[in-house]
């Protein structure tokens, strides 16, 4: 199980990376007005959508079901982790939304400012700080049933 622990905080860490970066990338793409930065934008985003940020949900989403699998009756009694999986959720949207973003970028029809992307950038740090205190401090423990 710790094995299984370890590869999900792994997978975990390398989506975040990405859920980071990558608005942060269409900020600068978004101020960008020359064509070879414009294009350099786009093979970045692409290259860390695909190959770094997305294989890491799956791969994170995957392990965390496996985890789950040890014990499912005992998480699924626990309020800490329904809250969990809702934000888990809200992340995969997130990243879903991401992508829609960059197939805009990718076909130069972007229409928000960088002050747009600057925001969108420090969503994931709250769903960061909610999961980490809810796993490693466990509020209301079970739930009412």
């Amino acid at each position: 199980m710790l094995w299984v622990k370890a590869f999900h905080i792994i997978f975990m860490v390398t989506w975040f990376s990405g859920l980071f970066y990558l608005p942060r990338l269409f900020v600068y793409h978004a101020m960008s007005t020359d064509s070879i930065s414009i294009e350099r934008f786009k093979i970045m985003e692409r290259k860390l959508y695909f190959g770094i940020a997305t294989p890491g949900a799956i791969f994170t989403i995957l392990f965390g079901v496996w985890l789950l699998s040890f014990n499912p009756h005992f998480y699924m009694s626990m309020a800490w982790f329904h809250l969990k999986l809702s934000l888990v959720l809200l992340l995969v949207i997130y990243h879903l939304y991401l992508g829609k973003l960059l197939f805009q970028f990718k076909r130069n029809q972007n229409t928000h400012s960088h002050v747009f992307y600057r925001i969108l950038n420090e969503l994931p740090v709250i769903g960061l700080v909610l999961i980490v205190i809810l796993v490693v401090v466990q509020p209301l423990m079970t739930l009412p049933i």
